[in-house]
Formats: structure tokens, sequence, C-alpha cells
């Protein structure tokens, strides 16, 4: 707990976000080039690692700066999840996009973490990959990945490109009691 309050101190993620909420994810080419956000956020965790590398193995044992790691690799899935979240329109070409970001993140943030894997990666993952399940797919899989928001279920039922005002409807109302069910829990 303490460690995922150090990192959140110590990275801009709110910053992170803002620019990614200005992403036109409805774009109708893919772009071989990641999206600005992606260098940002990279930036902020090479001055996060210079913090720790500053204080030194003395005062941060290898073990807590591996979970300060760790943890940041968290709130970095975390922040990737929020702001694919955020578009009221995605096409096939902006999720290809997200995943190409994200992609982009991952394999620069494991050179600069020396994070070999990367933790967290599922949760993006299995995120973006949900944008492109069928409706009947869709309300299996929000039955099964509670681990996500209200906020993020509910965007991943606006965005999809193909279903009708009932099925869209269907999805919703399954969000619906799930999220009911999570506050009587």
């Amino acid at each position: 707990f303490i460690y995922k309050n150090c990192t959140a101190r110590m990275v801009d993620f709110g910053r992170v976000l803002r620019m990614m909420a200005e992403v036109k994810w409805d774009v109708k080419e893919i772009t071989s080039q990641h999206n600005g956000y992606v260098d940002a956020l990279l930036q902020e965790l090479k001055v996060f690692g210079n913090r720790l590398i500053y204080l030194g193995r003395e005062r941060v044992p290898a073990k807590v700066m591996e979970e300060l790691w760790q943890q940041a690799a968290r709130h970095c899935a975390e922040v990737f999840v929020e702001g694919f979240a955020t578009p009221r329109r995605c096409t096939n070409e902006g999720r290809a996009l997200m995943q190409l970001d994200y992609q982009q993140f991952l394999d620069k943030l494991a050179k600069l973490a020396d994070l070999k894997p990367v933790p967290h990666t599922q949760y993006v993952e299995d995120y973006i990959k949900a944008y492109y399940l069928s409706e009947d797919d869709m309300a299996t899989w929000v039955t099964q990945h509670p681990v996500y928001t209200r906020k993020h279920m509910q965007a991943l039922v606006s965005c999809k490109a193909s279903g009708t005002k009932r099925a869209k409807a269907k999805l919703l109302s399954v969000i619906d009691d799930i999220d009911k069910f999570r506050r009587d829990f």
C-alpha cells in the first residue's frame, strides 16, 4: 500500500490521462506512429527511475526498488484502461492504435525498468481485446471480468460500432446487475 502511494505521488498520471482524452480514436486509417501520451508517460517514468537512482541502494534496497517499479507498472496499466475507456467513439483502426500505443509503451518500459515480464499487462490487453467481441461474447466477458469498473464496462458497450440499441441495452443491464451485486456485497 505504501509503495503504491509512493508511485502515485511521484508520477503525474493525471497529465497522461488528460493527454489520452485528447486522442481521436475514431480514425479511418491505421498509423505506424504511437501517440504522444506514450512518450509523456515514459518521460515521467524516467524521472521516477532517476529519483530512485538518486536515493541509491543504501536508502532504497533492491527489493523495495523492484516493488516500486511493480507498483508503477500497475498504475500505468490502470491509466491505460482508464484512458481507453474515455472515448465516446472508437473505430477498429482506433483500437489497433490502442494496441500499438500499449505495445510501444511495454517495449520501452521493459528496458527502462528492467522488468521482464512487465506485470499487469493482461489487465490492459484483455480490455483492448474486449472491443472486438460480439454482443453475445461481450455479455459473457462482462460477467467474467469483475476487475473492471462500471465506467470501463459501459465504455466498451458504448463504443461497440456494430451493436443494436437492444443489444446495448441488454449489456448495460448486465453491467448494472453486476454493479448492484458489488454494492450489496
